[in-house]
């Protein structure tokens, strides 16, 4: 019988079978799915990548430390590994699969052969329980540990009971096979006696089971201790999908930056103020005789067109999506927090609006349906803001700024323009822009104007 010399252990394993918490499998939720995707790919490729750098290092270091030519053997036995990394790469999902669960089962059963089996092209002659027992169990522990990258705790739990009845079985069956060799027994029982603990420690032919059996208990102590941490990061990979959520729904609402903003602060829309923000109001022109001429189907997918067009357009601007209003839409700017360009940002964002208006009309006329008429509404001054309700919040801007923007809009239909900003909000856009700016050019002025609930009278600024 051989020796091994030298045995190569496994690398990080890649990626597999995962089973999630069964919170996330009854859930539809797309972005736990999407989390639980994402850190299963991202384990996956972590892990086998580790496995092949590991697989390129053993290589190297084979025929350095035993230059003979029986390492071919362990060679191959490494490239074995890096087969059977390169499969669960392609084979990893999300989710129970019986194709990684037998790359699994072949990555221990591999190991076990390369630490058990004596190499067939060796030169000595030991007993079988020699190769047993040569302290090569723990390379069992890189495997499990590199387990943690992409496998779910549930299996690392079942790679520490596979790979102890592997272990286990693998010593029944080198007891069963393996002759005692007496002569081998008696020269270390006469070289080491009266002490006879020490001679049966060092007997070849004795396998130590007590040992082979604290090496499994022990295993399977740190499998399971492992499997309660991986457990523990799949709960914190669920919390974090639901905050994916949470912000998700915020984005609904509120711009990206304003989510980023919103993200790194506590609870900041709770602090009830008053501060200078400018509020944009939007609104289909003549929308109630077009929906009567039309079917419920036909007018719902209008206004889900013409929404997504607008609020696209309110989120590139930094602005914030207060409400939609039937066949129209609220939007402020400077909310929650006030920024250098709110007004700028405002009418830039109206203007960009009425171009997607007039490019959608185009498609609409390509398929022969009627053009959508919009007028748009700005203002600019002073707002409370601060949530609002008891058990149901909802973030609120209320003030006279507000009904003066939704006014301004509504005199489009007496002026016969597109688009109609205060003074105000003019005034400050200038401040803000420092000087001239597109969104400033072409506007008409309209003094004197009569504007139901303000005493004074205030002038507007128009385009066609």
């Amino acid at each position: 019988m051989t020796s091994h010399p030298t045995t190569p252990g496994p690398c990080p394993a890649g990626s597999g079978p995962d089973d999630p918490p069964p919170d996330a499998q009854t859930s539809d939720n797309k972005f736990a799915e999407a989390a639980l995707e994402r850190h299963k790919r991202e384990g996956m490729e972590l892990a086998v990548k580790a496995r092949w750098i590991a697989m390129a290092v053993i290589a190297v270091m084979l025929p350095i430390i035993d230059p003979r030519p029986e390492v071919l053997y362990f060679e191959v036995l490494v490239l074995g590994f890096v087969l059977i990394g390169w499969g669960q790469l392609r084979v990893a999902r999300v989710g129970r699969s019986k194709a990684e669960l037998l790359l699994l089962f072949c990555d221990l059963m591999l190991m076990t052969v390369a630490l058990v089996v004596p190499n067939p092209f060796g030169s000595t002659d030991w007993p079988l329980a020699v190769e047993y027992r040569s302290q090569t169990f723990h390379y069992f522990y890189v495997l499990l540990a590199s387990s943690i990258l992409a496998y779910s705790w549930r299996t690392i739990r079942g790679i520490g009971v596979v790979t102890a009845g592997l272990w286990l079985f693998a010593l029944g069956a080198v007891w069963a096979l393996s002759g005692e060799d007496e002569a081998l027994t008696r020269a270390a029982h006469a070289a080491f006696a009266p002490d006879l603990e020490l001679a049966a420690l060092l007997d070849p032919n004795n396998l130590l089971t007590y040992i082979r059996v604290q090496e499994v208990v022990v295993f399977l102590i740190v499998a399971m201790t492992l499997s309660l941490a991986v457990r523990r990061y799949g709960r914190l990979v669920m919390g974090h999908a639901a905050l994916e959520r949470e912000r998700a729904n915020l984005a609904r609402y509120f711009s990206p930056n304003v989510v980023e903003a919103l993200s790194r602060n506590d609870e900041p829309l709770k602090q009830i103020r008053t501060q200078d923000i400018a509020v944009l109001f939007v609104d289909i022109v003549g929308f109630t005789r077009y929906a009567a001429e039309r079917s419920p189907q036909a007018v719902i997918e209008t206004l889900r067109q013409f929404h997504q067009r607008m609020e696209g357009e309110v989120f590139r601007h930094d602005g914030t999506l207060d409400k939609y209003l039937g066949d129209g839409l609220m939007a402020t700017f400077g909310t929650p927090t006030a920024g250098d360009r709110d007004a700028l940002n405002a009418l830039r964002c109206a203007r960009a609006m009425l171009r997607a208006v007039a490019a959608w009309n185009a498609e609409r006329a390509a398929r022969g349906e009627p053009p959508i008429e919009a007028g748009f509404g700005l203002h600019h001054g002073p707002a409370v803001l601060g949530d609002i309700g008891a058990n149901r919040l909802e973030f609120a801007v209320i003030g006279n700024t507000v009904n003066v923007a939704s006014r301004i809009e509504a005199l489009t239909r007496t002026l016969s323009v597109k688009l109609a900003a205060s003074d105000a909000l003019l005034e400050r856009a200038r401040r803000e822009a420092g000087g001239d700016d597109r969104a400033l050019s072409g506007l008409v002025r309209h003094d004197g104007l009569e504007i139901r609930g303000l005493d004074a009278r205030m002038t507007v600024w128009a385009l066609s």
